[in-house]
């Protein structure tokens, strides 16, 4: 009988979640919004446009009231109105506890972004959102600052282990499906940051600058798709500058592109600490976050004044409280807050199938895994005897049993912000209760004679290799710590060693000839390692592929040097994208590099053949494929369709993928949308796709050979 562990883990989401959708039509939530808005006071209206972190920081004014719960924001509602008070919390991962103030509160964490990018499915997007969502309404708040969707224009980003990855369509598909799961809860959730905040380094200066085309047809694309489908609540906008002007006060941003050319209905809140001056809210900023961080609280006093001189209509401040209040009423926030249960044993086995369902299989020599004839199996290093790693800064969850290894701001505040925090699943553990028959044991690797006469002992040498990604910083691309040398030692010692990486980012790999087996756990969450043991002993086969492409090195990508790095923080600086839309694959498609690991690429322990690609075109084009498991173990397939020539011009483009599970000698034909903007390019007069004959592929990987068919098509306008 075969354990589909991903699937289980869905179905088993609490039932008492998933009833507490309330849907609410668009237009009968606009009508209510402007009900109420109407019966409001200036007062009343103005205390909806800024908000606070109710945390006691030094230095800080003091807090309003003593009953506010430690969050990342908070915003007086109006009770008389049955306005809730608007209580928000991080992140895209689960429900944060900042600081750790909230003594004994522990939450589900999902794993990372990218570990769910890698399942390329929105399925369990919208699952994971669900868990969020639910356990973010039964702690008492009411908005979740989740979906990050910033494209991985480096692979050296701190926060790409919050995101989805490098390609616009992928992206912006699991995005919207996680912010679905989320809003279904009665909670509002986020969509972030809005946009360019593609580096961690000079973060709250770096000016980002890109033409618009190559704008449109990448980061604001992965916007644009999510917020279609997902239709969050409220947009956050960026830290950094765009093209000149800081993003949370950018008119092109907020007013022209978001509001205007897309018709964005919700509101848009800055980041903390975003807010520079009061002109931000007549170039579409609705409501200024965590004030006390920024020099004033903009939105108040000043903005007020600003409405009496006449600057700003008053009209334009009615507008800003419409779409928090229609936001609230469309996904049922305005519920009165309250404390709840919550299935966390539901949510555990929901969190350990989208684990591994995200875990990529990058290298398989000699089908050295799924283990199973090994009687000494080596553990060595990563803290595999304890957890695994996960990623710092605000979205940072801490579920029961976790431990800290390293509070790398010390002791304080910054020692609660950035630690090296490992979830409580400790893969060792996890393999010899999968193992019994097996001696599963466990050495550190600091020392590396102990270690490599540890690992000449074994039948199977694993290597847990990890390196710690934080907001706030970017990160290089060598593992830290002399684990290439450790690595690299084992591997000599035996020749049956595997590698199992628990990242936040692509790394460079020296030793890759040296090993057996590769394996992309990211930050796995907090089941991560039951969910590696799963993967590694063949209870579930590995269907994860790469949401982000393994350059081989530095000098493979746009900027071999970060912009800005090693000035002080506070310093202007520029990162130029001269590579336009051309974001990791479609970079090495344009220059004719060869990556260590190509975007999509992940293998399998069975194999699948595809077959007869068909098209069709018309208002929404679809491609069809058969797919067939020649395999003798039951496995998923993730069915990648690329455009790869247009009108006589070669392209690079995913423009549409599927999942598909199969039994061994199963054959299934798929149909997959093909997303109409990714065959078409951005004018000034809105989106075009020339007449002509396109040409797609279905294929393993961004750089891999695969079955291809032609389709002529005549020119579409899409508009704005």
């Amino acid at each position: 009988m075969k354990l589909r562990l991903e699937w289980l883990a869905l179905s088993l989401v609490s039932s008492t979640a998933l009833a507490q959708t309330v849907p609410v039509s668009d237009g009968a939530a606009d009508a209510k919004a402007r009900a109420t808005e109407a019966k409001m006071t200036d007062e009343e209206r103005f205390q909806l446009l800024h908000g606070i972190m109710p945390i006691a920081f030094p230095g800080t004014p003091p807090l309003p009231r003593a009953d506010l719960k430690p969050t990342a924001g908070w915003i007086p509602g109006v009770p008389r109105l049955g306005i809730p008070d608007l209580y928000e919390t991080d992140a895209s991962l689960g429900v944060t506890n900042p600081l750790q103030l909230r003594k004994g509160d522990h939450s589900t964490a999902l794993p990372s972004g990218l570990s769910l990018a890698a399942t390329w499915s929105p399925e369990i997007a919208f699952r994971g959102g669900v868990v969020a969502g639910n356990e973010t309404r039964q702690k008492g708040f009411n908005i979740l600052l989740a979906g990050g969707v910033n494209l991985a224009r480096d692979p050296r980003n701190g926060r790409n282990f919050e995101y989805l990855g490098e390609d616009p369509l992928l992206a912006g598909r699991l995005a919207g499906a996680s912010i679905r799961g989320i809003q279904s809860q009665r909670v509002v959730s986020t969509i972030k940051h809005f946009a360019l905040n593609d580096q961690e380094t000079l973060r709250n200066t770096i000016d980002a600058r890109i033409d618009e085309k190559a704008f449109r047809e990448s980061d604001l694309l992965a916007f644009e798709l999510a917020i279609a489908d997902g239709k969050p609540g409220s947009v956050m906008c960026a830290y950094n500058r765009v093209n000149g002007d800081y993003a949370c006060g950018n008119d092109f941003l907020l007013n022209q592109v978001l509001k205007r050319d897309w018709g964005y209905a919700g509101w848009v809140m800055s980041d903390w600490g975003a807010v520079h001056d009061v002109g931000f809210f007549a170039k579409g900023l609705d409501q200024q976050s965590g004030a006390q961080l920024d020099k004033q609280v903009f939105f108040d006093k000043p903005l007020r004044a600003e409405v009496t001189a006449g600057r700003v209509p008053m009209e334009r401040v009615r507008e800003s409280v419409r779409r928090i209040l229609r936001s609230l009423y469309a996904v049922g926030a305005d519920a009165p807050l309250a404390e709840g249960p919550i299935d966390e044993a539901a949510h555990a086995v929901a969190a350990r199938g989208a684990a591994a369902a995200g875990i990529v299989l990058l290298k398989n020599d000699g089908d050295i895994l799924p283990l199973t004839q090994a009687k000494t199996v080596a553990v060595i290093g990563g803290h595999a005897d304890i957890g695994v790693l996960s990623g710092g800064g605000s979205s940072q969850v801490t579920p029961k049993g976790a431990v800290t290894i390293l509070p790398l701001g010390g002791r304080g505040v910054m020692g609660a912000w950035a630690r090296q925090l490992y979830m409580p699943s400790s893969p060792q553990r996890a393999l010899a209760a999968a193992l019994p028959g097996a001696k599963v044991d466990y050495d550190s690797g600091y020392d590396l004679a102990a270690a490599t006469a540890f690992a000449k002992q074994s039948d199977v040498a694993i290597v847990f290799a990890t390196a710690w990604s934080s907001e706030g910083n970017d990160f290089s691309m060598t593992l830290p710590e002399g684990q290439d040398a450790l690595i690299a030692a084992v591997a000599a010692a035996n020749p049956n060693t595997i590698v199992v990486l628990e990242t936040g980012n692509p790394v460079k790999m020296p030793w890759l000839d040296k090993v057996k087996a590769v394996v992309e756990a990211w930050y796995p969450g907090q089941e991560g390692g039951a969910a590696i043991a799963d993967v590694l002993t063949g209870k579930v086969n590995p269907s994860g592929r790469l949401p982000i492409t393994f350059p081989a090195d530095e000098a493979q990508l746009p900027r071999t040097d970060i912009p800005g790095w090693g000035k002080p923080e506070g310093s202007a600086d520029t990162v130029t994208y001269a590579e336009g839309a051309a974001i990791g694959y479609r970079w090495h498609a344009a220059k004719g590099t060869k990556p260590l690991f190509a975007f999509g690429h992940g293998l399998s322990y069975t194999r699948f053949e595809q077959s007869g690609l068909q098209l069709r075109g018309g208002a929404q084009p679809v491609a069809t494929v058969t797919v067939r498991n020649i395999g003798a173990r039951a496995g998923t397939d993730v069915v990648q369709l690329y455009l790869t020539r247009r009108a006589e011009t070669d392209l690079q483009r995913l423009a549409g993928f599927a999942r598909v599970e199969l039994a061994p000698g199963e054959s299934r034909t798929i149909t997959i949308p093909i997303e109409p903007k990714l065959l078409a390019d951005w004018t000034p007069e809105g989106w075009r796709s020339p007449a002509g004959t396109y040409r797609f592929a279905v294929a393993p990987s961004a750089a891999a050979a695969g079955i291809t068919a032609d389709i002529r098509l005549p020119e579409r306008r899409l508009g704005r």
